[in-house]
């Protein structure tokens, strides 16, 4: 292989070889950007359902919709996420969920508290990324 051919290699393996960290810091602020930006999803979710237990008698349903939601954008996150943090608040929202679905199917009033606090904890976590 003539001299000019490996400088040339040798400088593409060092770009590329510069190129890999970058990539992979731009991966890790993609994951905080998609996790800062479902957090504000599920932040809006908790504040529609707090709306929708409020006016439960005007439409019944409608919790149960923006449950769906809450879970699914939910899920949505813990399938992008490999953060342990990010995981442990999701289960304490995901365990939240849960409670309120089974205090609604109760026909109890249900308490939202451990919901905000849950998304309050997932906003922390994911704004300190």
């Amino acid at each position: 292989m003539p001299a000019r051919h490996r400088t040339r290699a040798a400088v593409v393996l060092a770009a590329a070889a510069l190129a890999l960290p970058l990539a992979a810091g731009c991966s890790a602020a993609q994951k905080a950007v998609d996790c800062a930006r479902l957090g504000v999803e599920i932040t809006n979710d908790v504040d529609d359902l707090q709306r929708a237990v409020t006016d439960a008698a005007q439409d019944p349903g409608k919790a149960d919709k923006i449950l769906d939601t809450l879970e699914k954008d939910t899920r949505k996150l813990k399938d992008k996420t490999d953060d342990t943090d990010v995981s442990k608040a999701l289960d304490h929202l995901q365990t939240a969920v849960t409670n309120v679905r089974d205090a609604e199917r109760q026909n109890k009033a249900p308490d939202l508290t451990p919901v905000k606090d849950a998304a309050g904890e997932l906003a922390k976590v994911c704004t300190s990324k």
